[in-house]
């Protein structure tokens, strides 16, 4: 089931104020960003620098994703570790609000996100 109208307001919503956070500033934009995404029942941050082959071309690279569970009515947390696979993120599993996510990826209370 697609996510409603109001889930992706308030993605959209929570996704915007994160950037205005976490995004550096504009002058850095053309070598270092971050974004987010909605794909399905998941919403995913990522970094976008250039290609180190060409730099007229952009790489993205995951951060971090959260998937909404309608059973439970929560968020699912997961980080990108060093193998390029998904792993729960185990401090806080599942969260009730996509804002939640959000805080937890910009604190990184335990460097899975940022480093």
């Amino acid at each position: 089931m697609a996510l409603t109208p109001e889930q992706l307001k308030n993605i959209d919503d929570a996704g915007k104020g994160f950037l205005v956070i976490r995004r550096p500033p504009p002058e850095m934009r053309n070598r270092l960003d971050i974004n987010f995404r909605v794909e399905g029942q998941s919403v995913f941050i990522y970094e976008i620098r250039p290609n180190w082959r060409n730099s007229d071309e952009k790489k993205e690279s995951p951060l971090a994703k959260a998937t909404y569970v309608q059973t439970t009515n929560r968020w699912k947390i997961y980080w990108m570790r060093a193998d390029l696979k998904w792993h729960g993120y185990e401090p806080d599993p599942e969260v009730n609000s996509i804002t939640d996510f959000f805080k937890i990826v910009h604190e990184d209370a335990w460097g899975c996100f940022w480093g």
